[in-house]
């Protein structure tokens, strides 16, 4: 990891996550500080930011220096920014937004670059967010593996159960808005990606989405899948963040996975979204 000039990049974990301090993101930041937030996050793959109180032209102004925001399928943005969308759990829930280890919609054929995360209301106790290192999964799979996996391909679908769970109550509150989901997404993506950016390798699938290899059946594949997914939430690649009022993240869904930890009933936990437009993987 490199020096930092302008910033203060404390890491979070031995493997991911970084903590930025001295800068306020609701000023108009010079470009050299911005390549250097950008820089940072592409080290630590997910980096945080505390006691930043964004209105959502702030929160909205801020992401369009990092990179284009995009729009997610199921739940409509807020009136005056369709590009921010609640991601709320009220005190009557017990199922949460994304509750599973998963990177934003891989189900679409050109899956989000990234995504931010702004807290603004947060339960006394809990609602942390897991955050996991894809490149060190990768790496930490043996070489037998590595050959097997790089000439796969998986099928990525919106339509898994957990996934359609843990996301009902907001299709519902869409719906009664009077906003239409579609009823599904499906897309096939490498196993393994090549990040744009860095050139580096991750593993790309997850819980909540890969559904099976291409050419294989679900029954086929199980077993492999299932032996990935616990292989990359791993503790030894992740990291933990626990949030406040103006708490801020910023992650790679082309090499991280989250996980919303639900241990909060009984709480409201609200939070403002932004995805960014991504690439095809490859």
């Amino acid at each position: 990891m490199g020096q930092y000039e302008r910033l203060l990049v404390a890491p979070v974990g031995g493997c991911i996550g970084a903590e930025i301090a001295g800068v306020d993101l609701r000023d108009e930041l010079p470009d050299e500080v911005v390549a250097e937030i950008r820089r940072a996050w592409l080290d630590h793959l997910v980096v945080f930011f505390r006691d930043q109180p964004l209105t959502p032209e702030q929160f909205s102004a801020f992401a369009r220096r990092i990179g284009t925001p995009g729009r997610y399928p199921f739940v409509p943005g807020l009136p005056d920014h369709p590009e921010i969308i609640e991601v709320k759990k009220l005190p009557r829930e017990t199922v949460n937004f994304g509750g599973i280890w998963h990177t934003d919609t891989a189900y679409l054929p050109r899956p989000p670059m990234a995504s931010m995360l702004l807290a603004l209301t947060v339960p006394p106790a809990g609602g942390d967010t897991e955050f996991a290192n894809m490149y060190a999964a990768y790496e930490a799979l043996s070489d037998g593996m590595k050959g097997f996996l790089g000439g796969l391909r998986a099928v990525n679908s919106s339509a898994l159960a957990d996934v359609s769970k843990t996301r009902e109550d907001r299709i519902a509150d869409a719906t009664a808005a009077g906003h239409q989901a579609s009823e599904s997404y499906e897309s096939v993506h490498p196993v393994v990606r090549t990040h744009p950016e860095t050139g580096r390798r991750s593993l790309y699938v997850n819980v909540a989405h890969t559904a099976r290899f291409e050419g294989m059946t679900e029954a086929e594949s199980r077993p492999i899948l299932q032996h990935l997914f616990a292989h990359q939430s791993r503790s030894e690649f992740t990291c933990r963040f626990r949030w406040a009022a103006g708490s801020l993240a910023l992650w790679d869904n082309r090499c991280a996975l989250h996980n919303p930890v639900n241990d909060y009933h009984g709480h409201l936990r609200l939070m403002h979204r932004i995805t960014f437009e991504g690439d095809e993987p490859r």
